[in-house]
């Protein structure tokens, strides 16, 4: 078990997100605190639904691959949470300075919880396929929507953080297959 190595293979994509962020918030500003939750949740949908309908027909009209999915999810998992710690906003209301130090601390945080999970669970990821990765990304995207609709109300569930979280830890982890099978 080579925990170190999962940490800095984490670390580089996580980089790699950080700098796409970055650059799409030059260009763009935080025009993402406009977000409802339930948009931000079609938004990652999409996102995995593209993933799985690449893998089952293994052939890209629109020319980008899987990857870049996994990364885009992983980006829009961290906007998430910024979006449950904030709330939506009507216009941006937060400067690029700021929208990055929410960035890296949610981040930090989904590192520090694979950490954790990877201890328990014994690097289980590397025998995983990467098929399963978006499944269980889009069935956790299905539990955010039901808790949504339940406005929050669960009996026994984690909340919508924690599935955002776990779809950050997914997706940073396809994204790591993808590159160890390139």
């Amino acid at each position: 078990m080579d925990t170190k190595k999962t940490e800095q293979q984490f670390e580089s994509v996580m980089d790699e997100c950080r700098t796409l962020f970055e650059k799409k918030l030059h260009d763009y500003g935080a025009s993402w605190r406009i977000l409802r939750p339930a948009s931000l949740t079609d938004q990652l949908f999409i996102k995995a639904k593209r993933i799985r309908s690449l893998e089952i027909k293994r052939e890209s009209r629109v020319g980008e691959g899987i990857r870049p999915e996994f990364i885009a999810l992983i980006n829009y998992g961290i906007v998430g949470l910024i979006q449950i710690e904030r709330g939506f906003a009507d216009e941006v209301d937060i400067d690029n300075s700021e929208a990055m130090a929410l960035y890296d601390r949610h981040a930090k945080e989904a590192l520090q919880l694979m950490l954790r999970k990877n201890h328990d669970y014994d690097e289980a990821w590397r025998a995983m396929r990467v098929s399963s990765y978006t499944d269980f990304i889009l069935t956790k995207l299905q539990r955010i929507k039901e808790i949504e609709d339940l406005e929050g109300a669960t009996l026994v569930s984690e909340g919508i953080d924690a599935n955002y979280m776990d779809i950050i830890n997914y997706a940073v982890f396809g994204a790591i297959k993808l590159t160890d099978n390139e």
